[in-house]
């Protein structure tokens, strides 16, 4: 039996050209994972600017162990998380979603696979402060000082 997955043919793309530098994006999925040893979140990014990667997505991971919660917090607080919510160490999945801020990315891989690596954050309203010229041109190492 043949299936017609819209956009399965147009993804291939993505994977020739990884998202890597600073991007104002929106949270559109959120899904918890349990594993015993490293449960974690699973976030799915949408850029919005800069607008040669307009549409494109990413996911990210934020481990929930006690070493890396520092990085999950961070996160929450840059993209305006319900101030309530996280005082009383909970997290909304639907309350995440569409949230907005920037985020610095790179790839990395690991035992063979190849993960978004999330670096830094900031708040949206940062954005405009932001040099993203050079994002465009691929040099992401003139925008290290800005987050």
């Amino acid at each position: 039996m043949r299936r017609q997955i819209p956009g399965l043919y147009s993804r291939q793309e993505n994977r020739e050209n990884p998202l890597n530098g600073l991007f104002l994006v929106r949270v559109e999925r959120v899904f918890y994972r349990w594993q015993s040893q490293k449960p974690f979140l699973e976030i799915r990014f949408v850029v919005l600017e800069p607008k040669p990667f307009d549409r494109r997505s990413f996911f990210g991971r934020f481990y929930c162990t006690d070493r890396a919660l520092w990085k999950l917090n961070w996160f929450l607080r840059d993209f305006g998380y319900d101030a309530e919510l996280l005082s009383r160490d909970q997290v909304d999945e639907k309350a995440l979603l569409n949230l907005r801020g920037v985020v610095r990315t790179s790839r990395i891989t690991m035992n063979g696979r190849s993960f978004q690596n999330l670096d830094s954050f900031a708040p949206a309203a940062d954005w405009e402060l932001l040099d993203c010229t050079s994002i465009s041109k691929g040099d992401v190492q003139g925008n290290a000082h800005d987050l």
